[in-house]
């Protein structure tokens, strides 16, 4: 195996990872087989940070010149699954990255964030602002949540909705993979939620970026498509 590898490549096994990797396949399987069988059923869908200042034309980062690739596939496939969510009477969470307004309206940023985005200012992703809004295309919502971190779960109201409606497994897509939405699937595992990926339903600013992400989060969720989610709603 070391020789079709090739020179100087290094491999670390890890036998804890690989046991969570055999979990993950095995249960994303026994998903698959359930959608196969019409024996699944979806009840909740968070959908991380579409907003209108993230994806518009309009938006702040569109000003900003950081646009995402994908972002139209990225929707229509969102769409398809949100709609399919309403007309089985499934509920859909919007949780939407929020700049907290201090004295004067000037927005409250993380210093890593400001040196990111440095484009960012005040009114952007305001709360109450067409900026902070779900997109269009997937609007309305039945509950709003603001985060002003990576992920929804952080200093926020998700946990106390997902119990309070008695919601324990999560379907999560939006953007990016590599920040609000793996962080948001991360966390949603540590708190016993069963919470399924979007492979489709996600994005991120770079292809390996976004490829790496689903790499690393197939040990803790399973992944499906937006394609095969929508067939298994329908089919229930």
């Amino acid at each position: 195996r070391s020789k079709r590898r090739g020179r100087g490549q290094i491999t670390v096994y890890s036998t804890e990872i690989a046991e969570q990797m055999k979990r993950a396949t095995q249960l994303e399987q026994a998903l698959r087989n359930a959608i196969i069988a019409n024996e699944v059923e979806v009840h909740f869908q968070p959908i991380v940070d579409l907003q209108n200042d993230f994806l518009h034309a309009d938006g702040a980062y569109a000003r900003g010149g950081a646009n995402l690739p994908g972002a139209a596939a990225l929707i229509a496939n969102m769409k398809a699954v949100t709609d399919a969510m309403r007309a089985a009477g499934g509920w859909i969470v919007s949780t939407q990255f929020t700049l907290v307004p201090g004295r004067g309206g000037e927005p409250l940023i993380s210093p890593h964030l400001q040196q990111l985005r440095p484009f960012l200012r005040k009114g952007d992703f305001q709360p109450g602002a067409r900026g902070h809004g779900l997109i269009d295309e997937l609007a309305p919502a039945d509950f709003t949540v603001e985060k002003v971190a990576y992920s929804a779960f952080y200093m926020t109201r998700l946990e106390f909705v997902l119990r309070k409606v008695g919601i324990d497994t999560l379907l999560i897509g939006g953007i990016v993979t590599n920040g609000g939405v793996a962080s948001t699937l991360r966390d949603a595992h540590v708190r016993d939620f069963h919470a399924m990926l979007l492979t489709d339903g996600c994005a991120a600013f770079s292809k390996e970026a976004h490829e790496a992400s689903l790499s690393s989060l197939g040990t803790i969720a399973p992944k499906l498509t937006c394609a095969e989610v929508v067939a298994a709603i329908r089919a229930t």
